[in-house]
């Protein structure tokens, strides 16, 4: 027989794993493009992070400034008061900061740390 101490309990707990699930669940995200290689190809399938803080050389996912409801994959240049500068690994692919400036952090979705298929091809990235 559980008690209404331990039923409340458990309630706080359920509740709490779900907050923390929600809060860091990754996003699927497939990359299009050649602008990441080598770091990341066509067709790769990465899962992306809310990131707290966001440092130069991560690779992130960012709304496209041009079309919100793009997102591109691109790594992270510099980190200014409330924007960041992308640009991805392979330049004469890559249309990035360069070409529209900077992206403000509320337009990041998260930052990419792994790529989990093509299975040949899964691993932390960095």
């Amino acid at each position: 027989m559980v008690n209404r101490a331990g039923q409340v309990g458990a309630v706080v707990i359920v509740v709490a794993s779900a907050i923390a699930f929600a809060v860091v669940r990754p996003r699927r995200v497939v990359v299009e493009g050649m602008s990441m290689e080598p770091t990341l190809a066509p067709g790769d399938r990465v899962l992306v992070v809310r990131a707290r803080r966001l440092h130069a050389d991560d690779v992130v996912a960012v709304e496209d400034p041009r079309d919100p409801r793009r997102l591109l994959v691109k790594r992270i240049g510099a980190v200014l008061e409330n924007e960041i500068v992308v640009r991805g690994d392979n330049p004469q692919a890559s249309t990035d900061s360069r070409a529209f400036g900077p992206v403000p952090t509320s337009s990041v979705l998260g930052r990419v740390v792994r790529c989990y298929s093509p299975s040949w091809r899964a691993g932390p990235v960095h």
